[in-house]
């Protein structure tokens, strides 16, 4: 019981941390309270789709830019999509990447800026993947929050 009560006060630490160093936003948040009983981890498979999704768009955004003509559109919409995603996780840095891209791009910057702040959203990525396999991994072991245990939508 102690070890459960321990476990779950890094798991909020973790997340705290998340959200302080600016990985993720009240988004990320707002699905973790989607949690209950009958999809204690609805929050970490959301994060994979997110994960699977991803890496089919990052690997398409750089077959694009290595295309000669760039085709702005095509990578707008990749990064539309991309952005999208991050912000459904509340994936708050990968999102402010996909920002910065999407202006530069769209001002035509490929060699300069589109490619450097690509590269700086895949590390965003790379990094925010990394910590959350942590605290998915410490949030497995604690198990159900009481919050998450006690449903108040209708069964």
């Amino acid at each position: 019981m102690e070890r459960n009560n321990h476990l779950r006060r890094h798991v909020a630490s973790l997340r705290q941390s998340l959200i302080d160093q600016g990985y993720v936003d009240e988004q990320f948040i707002e699905l973790e309270e989607l949690q209950d009983d009958d999809t204690p981890n609805f929050v970490e498979e959301v994060v994979t789709l997110f994960y699977n999704d991803s890496a089919r768009l990052i690997h398409n955004i750089d077959h694009s830019l290595e295309k000669e003509p760039v085709d702005f559109a095509k990578l707008d919409n990749y990064m539309h999509q991309f952005k999208g995603s991050s912000s459904s996780i509340g994936a708050k840095k990968v999102k402010t990447e996909c920002t910065q891209f999407m202006e530069y791009c769209r001002a035509g910057n490929v060699e300069g800026r589109c490619k450097r702040t690509f590269q700086q959203l895949k590390r965003e990525y790379a990094v925010l993947r990394k910590k959350l396999e942590v605290y998915f991994q410490y949030a497995r072991q604690a198990g159900p929050t009481e919050s998450s245990t006690t449903s108040c939508r209708p069964k």
